[in-house]
């Protein structure tokens, strides 16, 4: 005697494999945006996106609207989606709102941060170290692999202060951050680890004036950066 299979599972089974789908190609076209393969304005049409990457369109519109939630793609009634434009005028509220907020996290942080803390910091620094900012510099070649380890050092200073919900809104700004980054690594390659070391000695021996200075610093050079080497043009979008 057949059992009959209940009318609910195959529609519970296809929107759980829509939802992998949907956060497969999330996390892909992230990674394109942040390292900067989809350029800054650029349309998404959905059947495009969705040829492109080899998924349906109701996954890709499910993941491009998980990244308009975030601003790093925009949605127009008329036109669709877009990746978000970048302007030196967003680059310097970026970058003012990243200082003020990594201020706060790390005050709190060097005040209060355990053992634990510091071993996370200490060790997140040493992988980071491992991994060069570039493949090649002749021509720049980014090193794909810096990425990972590179986030996790700033989200691991962050984890000290004790609040998850700071955390988050430094590391979102992070990520904002990280396509003006890739940029300014394509134009300009500067040694610049030593930043990294200094945070982490002015972490460990908890100099919070200059843990804060350090990092606003670290902030606003990569700003400059890009700004100093034409990016952008005043009162224009890139």
């Amino acid at each position: 005697m057949d059992i009959p299979v209940p009318l609910t599972y195959p529609k519970a089974a296809d929107a759980a494999a829509s939802q992998t789908t949907a956060s497969t190609i999330y996390l892909r076209l992230r990674r394109d945006i942040l390292r900067g393969l989809l350029k800054p304005g650029e349309r998404l049409r959905v059947q495009e996106v969705a040829k492109h990457y080899g998924v349906g369109t109701i996954p890709t519109r499910e993941a491009l609207s998980r990244l308009s939630a975030e601003l790093l793609v925009l949605y127009a009634e008329q036109r669709g989606f877009a990746v978000a434009p970048i302007s030196r005028e967003s680059l310097e509220d970026l970058t003012r709102a990243r200082v003020w907020t990594a201020e706060v996290a790390l005050r709190e942080a060097v005040r209060n941060g355990d053992a634990a803390w510091e071993e996370r910091v200490v060790l997140s620094y040493h992988r980071l170290s491992k991994v060069p900012r570039y493949e090649s510099t002749e021509p720049p070649l980014l090193n794909t692999a810096y990425d990972p380890p590179h986030r996790e050092f700033h989200l691991q200073i962050f984890s000290g202060c004790g609040s998850q919900w700071m955390v988050e809104a430094c590391m979102r700004l992070f990520d904002h951050a990280e396509r003006y980054r890739n940029l300014s690594r394509h134009m300009a390659i500067m040694p610049r680890e030593k930043e990294h070391r200094e945070i982490v000695d002015a972490v460990l021996q908890r100099r919070e004036k200059d843990v804060v200075a350090l990092i606003g610093e670290h902030f606003q050079l990569t700003a400059r950066i890009v700004i100093d080497f034409g990016q952008f043009r005043q009162g224009k979008k890139a």
